[in-house]
């Protein structure tokens, strides 16, 4: 029979995790780096659901099982085929409450002499121990800077060196305004969101530092869940400056090789906040091409944004006022390396050199 492992436990394992939940089960959200094996598709798992509830559990059980009978032979090969990718490895299974869907799967691995272990508690557990992680205290510092200072290319950089980061807008594929999405893949549900922030806190126990970017609580779609986002309403700022000229550099190499159609609709939704003059200057500068042009009619209104929420920042009676650093003239390596050699940013015990 097959090992029943506490999250932690679970989580610490290594060899493939196998969700055996419905693909729309999947979909909302799962443990990071896991495959799907579904034991039921969607319409199945409904199927049995209805049953379960009119009927009662053993008709339900009898048509789960005339439902997976057929699947038998390829769902095997499937499991045969990912626990060769990792001898010697478990195959780490779990479906939504470590019943009956985990159970089978574990008894046909074990019937295929596959080493396998389940996840006591399922998914559920793991949502909880999500939510739990983002209650814990974190050493949150946090990187504001208005719009084009580069504060995600930094970010990054420090991570290259060894400090540790959370990179909110890379987990939510979004940089966080109107324009966010743009050439980016779809934005994960805040579910999988949550899941992949407590993926990237948990390899950070140890670290002195954990640097994140100022954000709305909303990045796009995604929603910052509600522990984290408290502490990093107290968190330390250190506030990053670059001329103007150098901003709009940097926002015309993100944004100027988008899809001008999409550059239009998406200062189209803003019209409203940004005034019928400006978006109309907005609008004639992409018709023509004038990345320069388009962009610094934005800058006034993300400024004007940024600095509300960094007055609804200071409003914490506890905060210091945030440092400011000016980077003018530096790359986001020298400006990561330069962070680091006045203490401001520091590297995690395991990665000195």
């Amino acid at each position: 029979m097959a090992d029943r492992q506490s999250i932690e436990a679970f989580l610490q394992s290594q060899g493939p995790v196998v969700d055996v939940r419905a693909p729309a089960e999947f979909e909302k959200g799962h443990i990071p780096g896991a495959k799907n094996l579904p034991l039921f598709s969607d319409l199945e798992r409904a199927e049995v659901g209805t049953t379960y509830k009119q009927v009662g559990r053993t008709a339900a059980v009898q048509l789960g099982l005339s439902l997976v009978g057929p699947k038998l032979a390829l769902l095997g090969e499937t499991l045969q085929e990912w626990s060769s990718q990792s001898p010697g490895q478990p195959l780490r299974i779990h479906c939504w409450r470590g019943g009956m869907r985990s159970g089978s799967m574990a008894w046909l691995a074990e019937t295929l002499n596959l080493q396998a272990m389940v996840l006591e508690g399922g998914y559920k557990s793991y949502r909880r121990w999500v939510l739990e992680l983002m209650e814990q205290p974190w050493p949150i510092h946090l990187l504001g800077g208005r719009t084009g200072t580069g504060k995600t290319d930094l970010l990054l950089a420090l991570a290259e060196r060894g400090v540790a980061i959370v990179d909110l807008e890379g987990l939510a594929h979004h940089r966080g305004s109107s324009f966010g999405g743009l050439g980016l893949p779809a934005q994960p549900s805040t579910e999988a969101f949550e899941n992949r922030i407590a993926a990237v806190l948990n390899e950070q126990r140890a670290a002195p530092q954990i640097w994140l970017e100022a954000e709305s609580v909303q990045v796009g779609r995604c929603r910052i869940p509600a522990g984290l986002w408290r502490q990093m309403q107290a968190a330390p700022l250190l506030e990053i400056t670059r001329p103007v000229a150098e901003r709009l550099d940097q926002l015309v190499e993100v944004y100027g090789v988008q899809d001008p159609d999409a550059l239009a609709e998406a200062t189209q939704r803003i019209a409203r906040r940004l005034g019928p003059q400006r978006t109309t200057t907005a609008l004639e500068a992409i018709a023509v091409r004038d990345w320069h042009g388009a962009c610094a009619q934005m800058l006034d209104y993300y400024d004007r944004c940024y600095d509300h929420e960094l007055e609804r920042h200071g409003q914490e009676e506890s905060l210091t006022p945030p440092e400011r650093r000016d980077l003018a003239g530096l790359s986001a390596t020298a400006a990561a390396d330069q962070l680091i050699a006045s203490g401001l940013a520091t590297r995690s015990a395991k990665q000195h050199h």
